[in-house]
C-alpha cells in the first residue's frame, strides 16, 4: 500500500473507533436512534454538500448513478447507523466496535462470492485471521450484557459495513468522494428527519451531549466517508474494511480513557495481534514472473535443458570445432 493509503488507513482505523463512544454517549442521555442518526447525517451533509455543488457535475452524477449510489446509500449508512445506534441502547461502546470487527472477513467471503478478481493471498489470509485472532481475545470478556436483538442489529450492521464497500468499488469508483458522500448523507437525513422530529428531546441536551453529536457529524461522518471513499479507491474495497481491526482497540481505548474501563493485559495482546494483523492483510502481492516451459531463459531454452545440455554454443563455436 502507498504512503497515502496508510495515512487514510491510520486516519480511518481512529476516526472510526470513536464513534462507538460518541453514540453511547448521546443514547445514554435518551436521545432516540433516529434523533441521533438525523443529527449525525444533517452535520455532515451541510458540510460537504457546499463542496461537492463548487466542484461541479453533481446533478449529473446523481442522475447517472443514482441506482447504485440509492443502494449505498441503504447498506451503508440508513440501514447500518439506525441499528448500529439502537443497539447500543443495551449494549457498552466497546462491544459494539468489537463486533464490528467481523466486517473484514464478512467482506471476503461477500467478495469471493460476487466473483471479485481482487486478489488474496497467503500472506493477506493469514492477516485477516490473525486480526480476528486479536478480536476475539477483546471480545470474549466483553460480550455479557447484551441481548439477541441487539447483538442481532450488529450483525446487521456488519452485513451492511461489508457490502457497502464492494458496491463503491464495483460501480462507483469513477464518482468523484464528495458526490458520493453528500448526496447520501442528505437522503439519510430527509429519511429519518420525520422521526426525529417526532423524539425531539423536550429540553436541550447537555454540553457534553452536544459535543458528541457534533463531533458524530463533523469529524466521523463527513472528514471520515470522504477519506473511506478516497481509501477505497488507493487500496480496494477488502483493504479498506481491514480498519475495523483498528477502530475495536481505539473504541477500547477511549472507553478506558473516558469511561474508567479497566485496560488488561489480554488488551496488550490483542493490540499486537491487531496491528500485525492490518499489516499484513493490506500487503500487496509481489510482482509476478511469467514462466513458461522451455521460454524462461534467452534463446528459448529452459533451466533444466541448460543443465542437462550445457551451456549455448557461442557464434563461431561450430566453425572452430570443423576446423580443429
Amino acid at each position: 500500500m502507498t504512503a497515502r493509503g496508510w495515512f487514510l488507513f491510520s486516519l480511518m482505523g481512529v476516526v472510526w473507533g470513536i464513534p462507538y463512544l460518541l453514540i453511547k454517549v448521546a443514547v445514554d442521555a435518551s436521545l432516540s436512534p433516529s434523533m441521533v442518526v438525523f443529527t449525525r447525517c444533517a452535520l455532515g451533509a451541510a458540510l460537504l454538500l457546499p463542496f461537492a455543488l463548487r466542484q461541479g457535475g453533481l446533478l449529473g452524477t446523481v442522475r447517472a448513478h443514482w441506482r447504485p449510489m440509492l443502494a449505498f446509500a441503504c447498506i451503508e449508512i440508513i440501514g447500518p447507523w439506525f441499528t448500529l445506534t439502537d443497539a447500543e441502547r443495551h449494549l457498552s461502546s466497546s462491544t459494539a466496535g468489537l463486533l464490528i470487527a467481523g466486517v473484514p472477513i464478512v467482506g471476503v467471503a461477500l467478495a469471493r462470492f460476487f466473483g471479485d478478481t481482487e486478489k488474496l493471498g497467503v500472506r493477506r489470509l493469514v492477516g485477516l485471521f490473525l486480526g480476528l485472532g486479536g478480536v476475539a481475545v477483546l471480545t470474549v470478556p466483553h460480550l455479557t450484557g447484551g441481548d439477541a436483538r441487539s447483538l442481532g442489529e450488529v450483525l446487521l450492521t456488519v452485513l451492511g459495513y461489508a457490502t457497502a464497500p464492494l458496491i463503491a468499488a464495483r460501480h462507483l469508483k469513477d464518482v468523484p468522494s464528495l458526490h458520493l458522500t453528500a448526496p447520501c448523507l442528505a437522503l439519510a437525513a430527509l429519511v429519518y428527519a420525520p422521526a426525529a422530529a417526532m423524539t425531539w428531546p423536550s429540553e436541550m441536551p447537555s454540553a457534553t451531549v452536544l459535543a458528541a453529536l457534533a463531533a458524530l457529524g463533523v469529524i466521523c461522518t463527513a472528514v471520515a466517508f470522504v477519506a473511506f471513499m478516497e481509501l477505497i479507491k488507493e487500496a480496494g474495497p477488502t483493504r479498506a474494511t481491514v480498519i475495523t481491526y483498528v477502530n475495536p482497540a481505539v473504541a477500547v481505548a477511549a472507553g478506558a480513557l473516558f469511561l474508567g474501563e479497566e485496560v488488561t493485559a489480554a488488551i496488550g495482546v490483542a493490540f499486537t495481534l491487531i496491528l500485525a494483523g492490518s499489516v499484513l492483510a493490506t500487503a500487496t502481492a509481489g510482482p509476478r514472473r511469467d514462466v513458461r516451459p522451455g521460454l524462461d531463459e534467452p534463446g528459448g531454452r529452459s533451466i533444466r535443458e541448460r543443465l542437462r545440455r550445457g551451456p549455448a554454443p557461442r557464434p563461431g563455436d561450430r566453425g572452430e570445432a570443423r576446423a580443429r
